[in-house]
């Protein structure tokens, strides 16, 4: 049945968690690379991130759609040939399908203009150096870049990555794709290598498609996966350039790929893809990475579920409202909670640092929900206990409802 042309908030959030996989049905039984394929191909890629204070960020996505499933399956995609998934900047560092990598070889191709200062500087000022590293990884790869910088000159003006010339000279390679990486070692360092060592010779046999044809394709993609979308959440999906994203829409709407939607509260042009579903209820009940792609772009999560959500790391401790590691909770359809984590792998604890009620959702029922999915996220990361949560206004009902769990024995489906 088509959908009508102006969906309510709450239609909209169905559509989209229908398109994130949020509705499909559980792996029956074991997990295997079938299930994590069927993720795979509804959101194309799953953004990288090198905070291990819960779980790597790459594994969560999975997770919560999947329930517990072995990582080993996703490192095998990854990193195993035939490989399903490569590196490389999709929505920041991803993990790509590697059926993909043909339209992003604009990027690579327009290096000088994307990549970041330290990267370009390198090529610019010392080309023999970049020539050389490559050289290098030809002869040696999979290398890590600490296995060839030895004593080259570190930057130390920059608080977060300070880069030696020959990691940029790395990542520089990297982004033009002259290199890719092979795995990652335990301290998740890339270990580089030769894209015809890595990838599928298919993939990289297949032609390279115009600009126009790439960004039409990405677009189209990005429309799927997100269901419904207004223009800047379907631009960030794959962090598009401005220039041809409004020719690809325009187009993809006249072949009736995207059709033109209302959503109340949606200011921006919005667009429904046709192959969007609306079901009529989602049973979700579990937490959400803040580096998901169903909550990316904040304006958009905002609009949705009507939670105001921003991601507190680098805030300094005294200012940050609501904990360090904050992951929203998925209820049914709505976000109806957001709790802050640590995996205290030490003590084999789930520690709860706060835990807050979003506005309209019930605390008894929140509460029970989340109890039980952090008995089962901490079953699925190997720890033993869930600490009682420390603050927050949903920190006293979430107490109640984990020890009454504890009571009856626990989760029953946390083990993974």
């Amino acid at each position: 049945m088509a959908l009508p042309d102006s969906l309510s908030v709450a239609q909209a959030r169905r559509v989209t968690l229908a398109a994130q996989g949020f509705a499909d049905p559980p792996p029956g039984g074991a997990t295997d690379l079938r299930h994590v394929r069927r993720v795979l191909r509804r959101v194309h890629l799953i953004q990288m991130d090198s905070v291990n204070v819960l779980q790597r960020a790459h594994f969560m996505p999975l997770y919560s759609r999947l329930g517990p499933y072995p990582v080993g399956l996703l490192e095998r995609a990854a990193y195993r040939k035939p490989r399903e998934v490569f590196e490389f900047w999709g929505h920041e560092a991803s993990l790509i399908t590697t059926d993909l990598q043909p339209l992003f070889r604009w990027r690579m191709a327009r290096a000088a203009e994307l990549a970041w200062g330290g990267m370009r500087r390198v090529v610019e000022e010392q080309p023999e150096l970049v020539a050389r590293v490559l050289d290098v990884v030809r002869a040696r790869g999979p290398i890590t870049a600490a296995e060839i910088e030895h004593d080259e000159p570190r930057r130390t003006d920059h608080w977060g990555w300070n880069w030696s010339s020959v990691k940029q000279a790395l990542e520089w390679l990297f982004y033009t794709g002259q290199v890719t990486a092979a795995e990652r070692t335990t301290s998740f360092a890339r270990r580089y290598d030769l894209p015809e060592r890595v990838l599928p010779r298919a993939v990289l046999e297949a032609p390279t498609p115009a600009e126009p044809d790439a960004f039409r394709a990405l677009v189209a993609l990005a429309a799927r996966a997100l269901g419904v979308a207004a223009e800047p959440e379907l631009r960030d999906y794959f962090r598009l350039p401005v220039d041809g994203f409004k020719q690809a829409v325009a187009e993809l709407v006249d072949d009736q790929v995207l059709r033109p939607v209302t959503v109340p509260g949606w200011k921006q042009p919005t667009y429904l893809h046709h192959e969007a579903r609306l079901p009529r209820r989602v049973r979700a009940a579990t937490l959400v990475s803040p580096f998901d792609p169903l909550i990316w772009e904040r304006g958009r999560t905002e609009r949705l579920f009507g939670m105001n959500y921003r991601i507190e790391i680098y805030v300094p401790a005294a200012q940050r409202l609501y904990g360090y590691y904050v992951l929203p909770f998925l209820l049914g359809d709505r976000l109806a909670a957001r709790v802050d984590l640590k995996a205290d792998r030490k003590t084999g604890r789930l520690l709860v640092p706060a835990a807050w009620l979003e506005a309209g959702a019930d605390p008894a029922e929140t509460a029970g929900a989340l109890a039980a999915e952090l008995h089962r996220v901490a079953g699925w990361l190997g720890l033993a206990e869930v600490a009682p949560p420390e603050r927050g206004d949903l920190a006293g009902p979430l107490s109640d409802a984990l020890t009454m769990l504890s009571h009856r024995g626990g989760s029953d489906d946390h083990a993974g």
